[in-house]
């Protein structure tokens, strides 16, 4: 995306150089480590972010609206609302694709969005691992908004921590341990001295939530989730039936509360209109466009585009019994904008915001990025493919 930066990234590239890069990442936490790494990162000028935050910022206007509350009491099964809901998420993390406009420029166009927590401990790793191997260019950061390491690390405890001790905070996931994700629980646990724990471990006394540390029966105070209810579902019935805490009163603070991974998400592009955000409705209060194979239907309720109709016909629109569950929403062509020494690559750009208590608004903070050559973004359509897999941005300062 900066012709000058990519061409002397790709010069001074080796495999030598990425292996050594990979085996250092490997080995933060042994054998943890179970998704593919990119061989590059992203580097972002600054108009192109300026253009991505624009989008963020409009979103946030929409949300911040009294009114946005109401509307979005649909976007939340009644079966799986859960009590004490906050004013606001703690997080927000956005997709952008980045694609070509009709005038053959890169512009960003938001994939989705969701209230719920990404790599947001991981991605303090990477770049600075990454820096240790390759060339970094002068006057380019992962962070945004004037964070750095230091002061990006103070506002994640804030956020996840807040006043509690660490012992009394905990990041809750089902079998933390098989995640694919799971260096990313590590390193949360590194940096912010809080445990990992599996819902199955939990123990519920009245209103109290407790696990054992060290042999010890210690309460739970403070919750970091990363239980996502449609894997709950797939478990077995004695795994569900432990989730029933999440619509139980409780005395503690959900980080984020999980009703916002309902709020914030494709249910709310329908309320957005932006140049960088693509013309989405919901499938019950739209007349199918005559140019179906231009749009992409997304089912609301899933995660990881599972569900998702790409190849969209008004056949498969009249099989969809609950269109009101559904959005339809005008497709984007990601664009190969990252040369690589074969295929150029696509790559899609998180941006990571958080929402400290007594605060406005957001912040934007850091970032992921992800590189594919596929027809999708993700790990299946990948396979056998070289400088794709997870990363970051270098934004430019």
């Amino acid at each position: 995306m900066v012709p000058e930066l990519r061409k002397k990234y790709n010069e001074a590239f080796s495999k030598v150089k990425y292996d050594a890069y990979i085996n250092d990442l490997a080995n933060v936490y042994p054998g943890q480590l179970d998704f593919r790494l990119a061989e590059t990162p992203v580097f972002v000028p600054k108009d192109f972010t300026a253009k991505m935050l624009s989008a963020c910022e409009t979103i946030i206007d929409v949300i911040t609206k009294p009114d946005y509350h109401k509307q979005s009491e649909k976007a939340i099964p009644s079966h799986l609302k859960v009590p004490d809901e906050d004013a606001h998420p703690h997080c927000i993390a956005f997709d952008f694709g980045v694609c070509k406009n009709e005038a053959g420029e890169l512009e960003p166009q938001l994939i989705e969005m969701q209230g719920f927590p990404t790599l947001f401990a991981w991605q303090i790793i990477l770049p600075e691992i990454h820096a240790q191997h390759f060339w970094t260019p002068q006057g380019y950061s992962p962070y945004l908004d004037g964070y750095d390491k230091a002061s990006y690390l103070q506002l994640l405890k804030k956020i996840i921590v807040g006043e509690e001790r660490p012992e009394n905070v905990v990041l809750l996931e089902i079998f933390p341990h098989q995640q694919k994700t799971r260096v990313d629980f590590y390193a949360t646990e590194n940096f912010l001295g809080i445990k990992t724990v599996d819902l199955n471990d939990v123990m519920c006394e009245g209103k109290k939530l407790y696990y054992i540390n060290n042999g010890k029966k210690v309460l739970i105070k403070r919750i970091y989730n990363r239980v996502i209810f449609d894997d709950l579902f797939q478990q077995s019935k004695e795994i569900r039936e432990k989730g029933k805490i999440f619509q139980q009163e409780l005395e503690v603070t959900w980080v984020p509360h999980p009703n916002w991974f309902y709020r914030l998400s494709k249910y709310t592009l329908p309320f957005i209109k932006h140049p960088y955000v693509p013309e989405t409705h919901f499938l019950n209060e739209v007349d199918l466009p005559d140019d179906l194979e231009n749009y992409v239907v997304k089912p609301l309720f899933s995660f990881a585009g599972q569900g998702v109709i790409i190849d969209v016909t008004k056949e498969e629109m009249d099989k969809i019994p609950d269109k009101e569950k559904w959005i339809i929403q005008r497709k984007v062509n990601y664009a190969p904008a990252i040369e690589t020494p074969d295929d150029p690559a696509k790559t899609e750009i998180r941006i990571f915001y958080f929402w400290e208590e007594g605060t406005a608004r957001p912040v934007a903070a850091n970032n992921l990025s992800r590189l594919s050559k596929g027809k999708m973004i993700g790990v299946r359509y990948n396979k056998d493919k070289e400088w794709v897999g997870g990363s970051f941005c270098l934004f430019e300062q």
